[in-house]
């Protein structure tokens, strides 16, 4: 695929991954459109990209809503002309055990709600889902070579507290796989599929964690640092204009091992 005056779809585009692939493509020349509830950080990043000479458009978008997320593509259909690369970054974390007890009598003291497992699954998967089905549909309908990317996660081989997330992380892993096989059965050969699984990622949020506790992830990453959000955009873009790369999950984690391996 060729990236000048390709169009791409980034959901969670106003902060974190979604904000460096919708830069990093943009320097490219391809032409994005940028979806998330956070309309200050939306303004943000479109004006970033002005500035430096791409071309964007924006509206705010919830990915759980049906509506809001075809309005998102049909606006990058409307301003640009097509729709090529769609990347579902939008996500949530909100982590937990399942049942956490206390020390002094064993007993169950809280535990993980149904509205905390939910409200995961319901962006992370569900929203997923939205996004790459309504992005698939126009692809198909209108004949455009197409790149799917929907966004795993290294913990989709299970992290602990994370029973929510990683869960919606190891079915997102497999799309790839289900997703070509069915355009495989209709004769879509326009669209492929990749998914990328990064592994901990230098966003404002983990930098800003507890440095001890930092330092003992960073012990089980072989490069010994975090990586970068460019660094997956990079890849993202890599994947888009490499057709053999298709049906598949790309890991970029700078090397993560098991913790205990690294000692």
């Amino acid at each position: 695929m060729e990236l000048k005056n390709a169009v791409a779809v980034i959901t969670g585009g106003a902060s974190g991954i979604g904000e460096a692939v919708a830069k990093s493509l943009a320097a490219r020349g391809v032409r994005v459109v940028i979806g998330d509830m956070d309309v200050k950080g939306l303004e943000r990043v479109a004006g970033e990209i002005t500035a430096a000479g791409g071309q964007v458009a924006w509206t705010r978008c919830n990915v759980t809503s049906d509506d809001e997320v075809a309005t998102l593509m049909d606006l990058a259909i409307e301003k640009f002309g097509q729709l090529n690369i769609c990347v579902a970054s939008a996500g949530i974390i909100k982590d937990g055990l399942m049942i956490s007890t206390d020390k002094e009598t064993g007993k169950v003291r809280k535990a993980m709600t149904t509205e905390q497992f939910k409200a995961v699954v319901d962006v992370n998967l569900v929203g997923s889902f939205i996004t790459i089905r309504e992005a698939a549909i126009r692809m198909v309908n209108n004949g455009y070579q197409g790149l799917l990317v929907p966004i795993s996660s290294v913990n989709k081989a299970g992290q602990t507290g994370q029973l929510n997330y990683s869960s919606t992380k190891a079915a997102i892993a497999l799309w790839p796989k289900i997703i070509i096989g069915e355009f495989q059965m209709r004769g879509i050969k326009n669209i492929r599929c990749v998914a990328i699984a990064p592994g901990y990622v230098g966003t404002p949020m983990v930098r800003g964690m507890n440095q001890e506790a930092l330092a003992g992830i960073l012990q089980g990453v072989h490069i010994g640092r975090l990586i970068e959000p460019e660094e997956i955009a990079d890849l993202i873009a890599y994947a888009a204009q490499n057709e053999a790369i298709d049906a598949t999950c790309l890991e970029i984690t700078g090397g993560l091992i098991a913790n205990g391996l690294a000692k």
